[in-house]
């Protein structure tokens, strides 16, 4: 089935807003950080605002939903795309650029004894040591190497590459609010029916804790695809096409089978609305799943894309 992307060829942006709610009850558990908890704020017209799961977050989750962890592959209407596979010295799967935290930056990659993905990058960036960085020539790279790096952005922050100034943003940006939150104060006890005044800070013993959740008016999650930058890639027709279609695969396989963010936070879609153009309508994820191997085999033909697709690094400390 044909995706029709035309509304989109003059846009500079587009901003899709998915509607959520608990797929139970009404309470949910929003992502807390280190010395803070939960990022609870003040809206503009002071409004009661939470943050649900940050754009971080989002960036990694939106990857998880397109690699299939018992094949250790994309998931089949994305395989054929190039992704550095790493293993370690016994030969066994370790770690991938689509799930690495720094993806083509990870250490693993780039760190180890195995030079050949860094070597590769300083030839073919070593021009760029001075001057303005060549945008285009980085995508061109990062699109026949790791594909989804055009998508999820990269900083080779490598002083060897370019002086480590390669950066490319996220052309796709992504991040759950809720509004007109309040707290759903609970708590509990851990039981230890066989000596309930034990040792606590070894495991043993009772332990009371305090529990808190949160109940909301609105939970949205906010979608942001960066068009212009694509186009700006100067890659043709096709590879814009194929990361536009990549990345609505990615929003609409993470609303179809993402949305458990924690045990205590399973959420579901109530409405997915483009806000921005608004005349665009969000391709079905069946038309998607249609649609993406095609494009994918129309960059291998006209040789965008690595043969075989699939670069491995062994790494040793």
């Amino acid at each position: 089935m044909a995706i029709d992307l035309s509304v989109l060829d003059d846009a500079p942006r587009l901003l899709m807003e998915a509607t959520l709610q608990p797929i139970q009850g009404t309470r949910f558990q929003p992502t807390g950080f280190p010395d803070l908890g939960a990022a609870t704020y003040k809206g503009p017209n002071d409004v009661d605002m939470l943050l649900v799961e940050s754009a971080q977050s989002m960036a990694n989750r939106l990857e998880t939903v397109c690699w299939d962890e018992t094949e250790d592959d994309w998931v089949a209407p994305l395989k054929g795309l190039p992704v550095v596979q790493v293993i370690d010295a016994d030969g066994e799967p370790l770690t991938n650029s689509v799930l690495e935290a720094h993806r083509l930056n990870s250490p693993y990659i780039l760190e180890g004894k195995d030079k050949s993905v860094f070597d590769e990058l300083k030839a073919e960036l070593a021009d760029m040591e001075e001057g303005r960085v060549d945008i285009r020539k980085l995508a061109r790279t990062l699109l026949r190497v790791d594909t989804n790096a055009l998508l999820h952005g990269v900083f080779l922050a490598k002083k060897d590459l370019a002086g480590g100034r390669l950066r490319l943003p996220r052309s796709l940006s992504s991040f759950i609010e809720a509004e007109g939150v309040q707290v759903a104060a609970s708590g509990g006890v851990k039981n230890d029916v066989v000596d309930p005044r034990g040792d606590t800070s070894k495991g043993f013993g009772n332990v009371p804790f305090a529990r808190d959740e949160y109940v909301a008016e609105r939970i949205v999650a906010y979608f942001n695809l960066d068009l212009a930058q694509i186009r700006n890639f100067g890659m043709g027709r096709t590879v814009e096409r194929f990361l536009v279609a990549f990345a609505l695969y990615k929003v609409q396989r993470f609303l179809a089978t993402g949305l458990r963010l924690r045990t205590a936070c399973d959420l579901e879609v109530v409405e997915l609305a483009v806000t921005r153009p608004e005349a665009f309508e969000v391709p079905s994820l069946s038309a998607l799943e249609e649609a993406l191997p095609v494009l994918v085999q129309e960059m291998a033909d006209d040789g965008l894309l690595r043969t075989p697709p699939v670069t491995t690094v062994t790494y040793e400390k």
